[in-house]
């Protein structure tokens, strides 16, 4: 089938749910997995996935939440989102968000924040590390050093498929 937007794969799915839900799953699964479809599009689909296949669900909200590529926000989302169906793996998921340099502090530290209600020791760990990295600021006239090299810029994504 050719598909204009990633949204019409997920609307075709939708469709399908109704006359065929394995096929419906199968569809949202390959979408939800996909790093060259629109990361609130590929959190659509993990999310319609839920309503089929449990399992599959939280594979894919795993595989958003840990993908460095995706909006740090989206991530976090995934994040919360697998929180209800594995939270072994959603403290996993916050975790690794809240301990990644190259995700933007408030998230960072909203990450850790749902990591205490699932692993305190891990979130005190992760709280420290966020305020460790943050850049100490003297006067405004010195020289502001900070304690880690800023990251390097994310690599462009792929051209998509001419599908």
């Amino acid at each position: 089938m050719d598909y204009d937007t990633d949204d019409d794969r997920v609307e075709m799915a939708e469709q399908l749910a109704g006359l065929d839900p394995q096929a419906a799953a199968k569809v949202f699964r390959a979408s939800a997995h996909d790093h060259m479809v629109d990361d609130d599009v590929r959190l659509e689909a993990a999310s319609r996935l839920h309503e089929l296949d449990e399992r599959a669900a939280a594979e894919a909200f795993r595989a958003i939440a840990h993908d460095h590529m995706v909006d740090d926000d989206v991530r976090l989302e995934a994040a919360s989102r697998l929180h209800e169906l594995d939270e072994r793996a959603a403290a996993e998921a916050f975790r690794a968000i809240a301990r990644d340099y190259s995700v933007d502090d408030d998230v960072r530290s909203e990450a850790a924040g749902q990591l205490a209600r699932l692993d305190p020791q891990a979130a005190a760990e992760a709280f420290r590390d966020i305020s460790d990295d943050r850049p100490r600021h003297g006067h405004p006239l010195e020289e502001t050093r900070t304690l880690t090299p800023p990251p390097p810029p994310s690599p462009p994504r792929p051209p998509r498929p001419p599908w």
